[in-house]
């Protein structure tokens, strides 16, 4: 296939968190916020003249420093994050918004503030307290700490218009942002995809890195190009695969796996479209915030929730995907010593296995895995038990079709 207009320069933008975009808004007067997880609103960070940066650490080398101030036996996540604020790759941000969700990532951000990593004396952090469940009083309580500890605040310290016309107004270009994500990403669930899972990859992430305001015009253009785009007539890949897991912010990772011969047709992991790109319709007539919050509460697949209905909509969830997209299978990843996903792995990739009939493979990694030979042999092996399922079934097939003739 020919490369997409705007691939090498979205690809360029990944290189850097503080990239030329983020750049470009703050220049331009932009509030800078940071943030790292899904429980975190993403569209109330993009109130007024706010706009939202989902916090990576591309090109990641030593962990020393981080493993220091926290832990060998913490997530290469977390650890990432915070050497890279050390390292001062993070100076541009106005506010890290952060969510007690994850014990690992809340020790690497209580760093920001112990170290005043960010240089700027408006800067502030703070932390969302997360339910565990869906309940009239846990969603009353994240709707008042929203209310509170994200928009309050950003009007307190930067006089940021949170009022429910703005609200509106970033709801509006957050369902863009999905439309069109959507709309690529359908073509995932074509018989041979005009579009790679690296480049989708590399098109959701833009959407979470960069100010949708500025990304939006190439995005647009990106998914007319799509509508002609001619898929090699010769297929690519041996297999498909929908990746589930913890965070992947590393499109390399995604060009690993289907280098080893599995194409990538749905992102069910952090910093993945599903959840994460998908519309939030709003009723005029309710509470607006409510309604946003109710979105990201009811939409989360984060295996955080315990609870029997939560559990059994995520395996529910993936055969899904499994079906919707026509996958041959499907790989649990977890980046090591990620305690949620270390459980949800282990249980759910057998129980798809065993009660959904869905070929699984289970793997951890480190963050930063674009040159693991372990990994890519792992994914190799899978691929060809996909295969070897496949053949079979096949000729399961045909001996069934030539008995029936008889």
């Amino acid at each position: 296939m020919r490369d997409l207009k705007y691939i090498y320069e979205f690809e360029k933008l990944l290189l850097e968190a503080n990239n030329d975009l983020v750049q470009k808004a703050k220049n331009d007067g932009g509030i800078a916020l940071g943030y790292t997880c899904y429980h975190v609103p993403e569209v109330l960070l993009n109130c007024g003249n706010c706009f939202s940066v989902r916090l990576r650490a591309p090109r990641t080398g030593s962990l020393d420093i981080a493993t220091y101030y926290m832990s060998n036996f913490l997530c290469g996540f977390s650890k990432a994050i915070l050497e890279r604020a050390i390292e001062g790759g993070y100076q541009f941000l106005d506010a890290f918004l952060a969510s007690e969700t994850c014990s690992e990532m809340n020790r690497s951000a209580e760093h920001f503030e112990l170290l005043h990593l960010v240089d700027n004396e408006k800067f502030f952090l703070t932390f969302l307290d997360m339910p565990f469940k869906i309940a009239n009083h846990t969603v009353k309580h994240y709707v008042m700490q929203t209310r509170n500890k994200i928009l309050n605040r950003l009007t307190e310290v930067y006089g940021v218009n949170t009022s429910d016309d703005a609200l509106l107004k970033a709801v509006e270009e957050h369902n863009e942002v999905c439309r069109l994500m959507s709309e690529i990403g359908n073509y995932r669930k074509e018989e041979n995809p005009r579009i790679t899972g690296y480049e989708y990859h590399v098109l959701n992430l833009v959407t979470y890195c960069c100010p949708k305001s500025l990304i939006l015009p190439m995005l647009r253009e990106t998914a007319e190009e799509l509508k002609t785009r001619e898929p090699d007539v010769k297929k690519k890949f041996r297999a498909k695969i929908v990746v589930v897991g913890s965070e992947i912010d590393d499109p390399d990772f995604t060009a690993l796996i289907e280098e080893s011969g599995a194409l990538v047709v749905a992102d069910r992991y952090c910093f993945g479209a599903m959840p994460g790109r998908e519309e939030i319709h709003i009723n005029p007539n309710e509470d607006i915030l409510t309604q946003i919050c109710m979105h990201y509460l009811q939409t989360s697949q984060c295996p955080r929730y315990m609870s029997h209905e939560k559990v059994q909509e995520r395996r529910d969830y993936v055969k899904w995907l499994v079906d919707e997209y026509h996958a041959d299978g499907v790989m649990y990843e977890q980046l090591k010593f990620c305690e949620y996903w270390g459980y949800e792995r282990a249980l759910a990739s057998y129980v798809m296995s065993e009660d959904y009939g869905v070929p699984t493979a289970a793997v951890d990694r480190q963050y930063t895995a674009s040159a693991s030979g372990q990994l890519r042999t792992r994914v190799q092996a899978f691929v060809e038990r996909l295969e070897i399922k496949r053949i079979q079934k096949e000729r399961a097939m045909k001996n069934g079709e030539s008995r029936e003739s008889l």
